[in-house]
C-alpha cells in the first residue's frame, strides 16, 4: 500500500532536478506518473527507471498545443489526472538583468516557461480535474518571490512572482470543483538549474551560508512536502504556500 494508492500524477521538468526525484517519490507511492519534459530521451531514460506505470510524455510546457496533447495523452493511458506538480523552470543566469538592461526576448523566453507554462499546464489539467471530481496542483515557486531581493534576475522573480499569484487566484477559483491548489518554495537545491552559479567556490559558500542548515538542499529534501501535498493528507489545505528552505526566510 502506498499514499497515493490509485493516484495519477503529472510531473513538469521531470527529467532532472527536483521534478525527478517528485517522480520517483509519486511512483514508490503507488502513483501512475506522468514524467513531462521536453528532453525525449530524458524523459523515456527516467520513465524506465520508475516502478509501476510511467507515462513518458515529451512536451515544451510553453506550446500549447504540445501541452494539449501530453495531458490528453495522460487521460488516455490512465484515465485522468489527479495530480499536476509543475517543476519545469529555466533561468538564464548570464543573461537575466536589471529591467534596464534586460532584454524583451530574455524576459519573455524566462515568462514562457515559468509563468506561461505553468497556465498552460493548468490551463489543459483543471476541466479533467474537475471531471473528475477534484484533484491537487501543486506549483513550484522560488524565493525570490518572496522574501530574496533578487538582484539580477528581474525576468526570474517577476515569473516567480506570477506562480505565486496564481497559485491563489486558482485556489479561490477552483474550490468549488473540488481542486486544491498550493505552491511549495524550495530553498537553494542543488540542480542543473543552477551549475553556473556553484562553478564558483566563494558563491557556493555563500548559497551554503545562507540558510540555517548550512548547505543547499537536495532535491530530495522535496519529496515529502510534493507527496503531502498531492495525497488525500492535505485535503483542507489549498492557496496555501509552503516554504522548504532550510530556514533561509529566517535569515
Amino acid at each position: 500500500m502506498g499514499r497515493m494508492d490509485g493516484k495519477v500524477v503529472v510531473i513538469t521538468g521531470a527529467a532532472g532536478g527536483i521534478g525527478q526525484a517528485a517522480a520517483a517519490a509519486f511512483a514508490r507511492e503507488n502513483a501512475v506518473v506522468g514524467v513531462l519534459d521536453r528532453d525525449e530521451q530524458a524523459v523515456a531514460a527516467v520513465a524506465k527507471t520508475l516502478p509501476g506505470q510511467a507515462v513518458p510524455l515529451v512536451c515544451d510546457v510553453s506550446d500549447e498545443d504540445a501541452v494539449a496533447r501530453a495531458i490528453g495523452r495522460m487521460v488516455g493511458e490512465a484515465g485522468g489526472i489527479d495530480v499536476l506538480y509543475t517543476c519545469a523552470a529555466v533561468q538564464s543566469h548570464e543573461h537575466d538583468a536589471p529591467v534596464g538592461r534586460l532584454s524583451r526576448a530574455v524576459w519573455e523566453q524566462v515568462l514562457a516557461v515559468n509563468l506561461t507554462g505553468v497556465f498552460l499546464c493548468c490551463k489543459h489539467t483543471v476541466p479533467v480535474m474537475t471531471e473528475r471530481g477534484g484533484g491537487s496542483i501543486i506549483l513550484c515557486g522560488s524565493s525570490t518571490a518572496l522574501t530574496s531581493s533578487a538582484a539580477n534576475a528581474s525576468a526570474y522573480a517577476a515569473s516567480k512572482g506570477g506562480v505565486l499569484a496564481l497559485t491563489r487566484a486558482m485556489a479561490a477559483d477552483y474550490a468549488g470543483a473540488g481542486i486544491r491548489v498550493n505552491a511549495i518554495i524550495p530553498g537553494t537545491t542543488q540542480t542543473p538549474l543552477i551549475e553556473h552559479l556553484l562553478s564558483s567556490p566563494e558563491h557556493r559558500r555563500a548559497l551554503e551560508s545562507a540558510n540555517l542548515w548550512g548547505r543547499l538542499a537536495t532535491p530530495e529534501d522535496l519529496t515529502g512536502i510534493a507527496i503531502y501535498l498531492g495525497s488525500d493528507e492535505s485535503r483542507f489545505a489549498t492557496g496555501a504556500i509552503f516554504s522548504v528552505d532550510g530556514g533561509r526566510t529566517m535569515r
